[in-house]
């Protein structure tokens, strides 16, 4: 790549070291709880209902106990994207306490509403973390580790979460406990992740971009650099505040703007069409339980999806993963689809066919756009939090209409139509990705963003050796 001029120089050729992994850590729990408190309901979902003795929910009430937590996280991504603009610290630990309230209140609910309600609340957290951890994990990275560092933080660490809720549930069953307190603990045990991170995150420094690009404080930005390259700038270091108003960041990034919320609307329309429904819907034509399902799926499928992204995401890029990945998509759900018709079908190779779609899933879009890496590196410090409270309430949006439309795709359709549909989504976002999304791989923030600093134009090409 080119020499960078920018003044985060030392932050993108800085070597990834204890302060980086120090953030991903403590950015990543946070995710670790999104995956668990999103994946949870779907599995104790049954014992839910028969502890409060209910046969069967209407048609309204099983898609917003579905999707209550992905409304909430559709509405606090925006909030906290605008409130991200007065400080990335200033708000974070806000997050993860949200979401431990409402993991410990969905512990103790009386009914079905109240626990709607109660998902609601935790996913108003949830969605703040979706903004200002990929944030904050972007703007403390260097260049060459930046994906990923994001991939990690958020697409590994959430299947993580996802499989320990699945674990926990199966092993309270194997312990015996009364189904009614199984689901109860499955779900107050989110504030456990969420709690054990508020110390750690209000620790954190406020990002060098944020004080240099939308604050203006030079010395500050430039002591957060000299923490975490151990290497303190020269004298001559520099920065200056971004004065562009919101309406010329809409002309010149508008395009990108648009490409990188409709791609995350369509991944969660098909990611959370699994997520919420498959440990009951595909699961019973598994011939699986719920817990068993979710296990399988997120060790066996998502989290090595997981760990092939980290292995490429900076070496092929982030665009080739995300359209082999929806490519990927939309063929193995055809596949799936389409098996699951022949009356000679074997739940074995049904199961491999699902699995493999939750692993090209996880290996593409889901560590690249459902990680918030297009948001992050396509917008620039000034509107970053902003673009992405935007992207994330996108991807919220078509988790919740997933909510609604699969189940009722579903009833119509019947499976195989349902997932056909699906599959059409998956070619529809390859193409978008092929089209209109620029490769970032190991490239400045700056650059990537189209973000520069002119002040910071005469610096010493010390800073920026080649990578």
């Amino acid at each position: 790549m080119s020499k960078s001029t920018n003044a985060f120089a030392p932050l993108d050729h800085m070597p990834f070291n204890w302060f980086q992994w120090r953030s991903m850590i403590t950015t990543g729990m946070g995710v670790f709880t999104d995956g668990y408190d999103l994946s949870s309901v779907g599995i104790v979902l049954t014992l839910v209902l028969a502890s409060f003795g209910v046969h069967s929910l209407t048609g309204l009430q099983s898609s917003l106990l579905a999707g209550s937590a992905l409304i909430g996280a559709a509405v606090g991504a925006v909030l906290f994207g605008f409130l991200g603009n007065r400080g990335r610290k200033a708000f974070y630990g806000w997050d993860v306490t949200i979401m431990a309230v409402g993991a410990i209140l969905q512990a103790i609910v009386p009914n079905v509403d109240a626990l709607i309600a109660v998902r609601f609340i935790m996913g108003i957290g949830i969605g703040a973390d979706y903004v200002l951890s990929p944030v904050i994990m972007a703007e403390h990275a260097n260049a060459r580790d930046r994906g990923k560092t994001i991939a990690a933080g958020f697409g590994l660490t959430w299947g993580l979460g996802a499989t320990t809720a699945a674990a926990l549930y199966l092993a309270l069953v194997a312990a015996h406990v009364p189904p009614g307190l199984i689901w109860r603990i499955v779900l107050g045990f989110g504030a456990v992740p969420a709690l054990s991170v508020i110390a750690l995150r209000r620790k954190m420094p406020e990002t060098a971009r944020f004080l240099g690009r939308i604050k203006g404080q030079a010395d500050e930005a430039r002591a957060v650099i000299t923490q975490a390259t151990q290497v303190t700038p020269p004298a001559d270091w520099a920065v200056s505040a971004d004065r562009r108003s919101f309406h010329e960041f809409w002309t010149t990034h508008g395009s990108r703007i648009i490409v990188a919320s409709v791609l995350w609307f369509l991944f969660d329309m098909v990611a959370y069409s699994g997520i919420l429904f498959g440990p009951s819907l595909i699961a019973k034509g598994l011939g699986l339980s719920p817990g068993t399902f979710q296990l399988l799926m997120e060790f066996a499928f998502v989290v090595p999806g997981a760990l092939i992204a980290l292995l490429l995401i900076d070496r092929w890029g982030r665009k080739p993963l995300q359209v082999l990945g929806f490519v990927g998509i939309a063929a193995t759900l055809a596949a799936f689809g389409v098996y699951q018709q022949s009356s000679h079908a074997v739940p074995l190779f049904s199961l491999l066919l699902y699995g493999g779609y939750n692993l090209v899933s996880q290996a593409g879009p889901g560590s690249v756009s459902a990680a918030g890496m297009l948001g992050v590196e396509l917008a620039p410090t000034k509107i970053r939090s902003v673009v992405q409270g935007v992207t994330v309430a996108s991807g919220r949006v078509g988790a919740s209409l997933s909510a609604f439309v699969f189940p009722a795709l579903f009833h119509h359709w019947g499976e195989s139509g349902a997932v056909g549909f699906l599959a059409s989504i998956g070619l529809l976002a390859a193409g978008i990705t092929l089209i209109g999304v620029p490769e970032t791989r190991q490239r400045s923030l700056e650059d990537t963003a189209r973000d520069a600093d002119e002040p910071a134009r005469h610096l010493s090409e010390a800073w920026a050796p080649d990578i």
